[in-house]
């Protein structure tokens, strides 16, 4: 009799707005579909931060082919940290607020959908960033975008309402940064260091991004009068925002900034202190790879 090759599925209970009875739906369909498959499918539960990393690492020690990440960005992001450089493949199933990778990627965003995307598609290679230990698939940044970050992970309600909000009332209190970016003074409204090209809900900060090339696209929106506001946020959502005057952008493979405070940092949109007001950014080329 042949063995059948393990496939697990890690769910983080507390991801997205998706119910636990909807999420009850999920596991019986990647069960069934798996077995179907000819796959040993396995189910783990997250139960704590840093639990999702832990079994992922579990499954590559013991040779699992495919870990589906079944949660928002994230979840994914916890997930995809063990499985950089292995033979074991990332496949996502999103139910997030944002859901970025799995958009630039063209993964269903039906669950259903993605878990039979996941168990038959193929695996294949893209690049990961790192800013100081901590590991990115998506974007990471700081500024803004990782002002409202903060203030997002506060809200008792998760989704695009409460981001929207979150964002407008930090618009109003956020005040331009000062760092001093690859050894130049700058202001920054924002800076983004994109592997793929949106935060997600298709709010395209790097349109041009390619998440394959071995480069970051690192981007900068300088400081605006309050009235271009609802211009680059339409240009956010249309991505154009590589059109405005106020964004500038360019791909590398390393950067440095530093500031005289603690920098408040985003990873996949999970908000991050640096105390030493450091940041060390690179590109890992060809590190990880995901079923499409």
């Amino acid at each position: 009799m042949t063995t059948r090759s393990a496939v697990l599925a890690i769910i983080n209970p507390n991801s997205g707005t998706t119910s636990a009875e909807q999420k009850k739906v999920l596991q019986d369909a990647f069960i069934r579909q798996a077995n179907a498959l000819n796959y040993a499918p396995e189910i783990a539960l997250t139960t704590h931060a840093g639990h999702a990393t832990e079994l992922a690492a579990d499954a590559v020690k013991r040779g699992v082919s495919r870990v589906l990440a079944i949660g928002g960005d994230g979840t994914i992001n916890e997930i995809a940290r063990p499985l950089r450089r292995s033979a074991t493949a990332l496949g996502i199933v999103p139910i997030g607020s944002g859901n970025g990778l799995a958009r630039h990627l063209g993964i269903p965003l039906n669950p259903m959908k993605a878990i039979e995307r996941a168990l038959t598609g193929r695996p294949v290679v893209i690049d990961s960033g790192e800013i100081n230990e901590y590991p990115f698939f998506c974007t990471a940044g700081l500024g803004f975008e990782a002002y409202v970050a903060h203030e997002f992970a506060k809200q008792p309600v998760r989704g695009l309402p409460t981001y929207v909000r979150t964002a407008f009332r930090a618009f109003q209190a956020y005040k331009p940064q000062q760092l001093l970016l690859n050894g130049q003074q700058k202001e920054v409204f924002s800076l983004t260091f994109a592997n793929a090209g949106q935060f997600g809900n298709n709010a395209w900060m790097a349109p041009t991004a390619n998440i394959s090339d071995g480069r970051l696209e690192q981007c900068e929106i300088r400081p605006f009068p309050a009235q271009a506001a609802p211009m680059i946020t339409w240009r956010l959502f249309n991505k154009t925002l590589n059109r405005s005057n106020y964004w500038r952008g360019h791909s590398i493979t390393k950067a440095t900034i530093e500031a005289n405070e603690s920098l408040l940092i985003h990873v996949d949109g999970e908000p991050l202190t640096l105390p030493t007001g450091r940041a060390e950014v690179k590109i890992l080329p060809g590190s990880l790879l995901v079923l499409l």
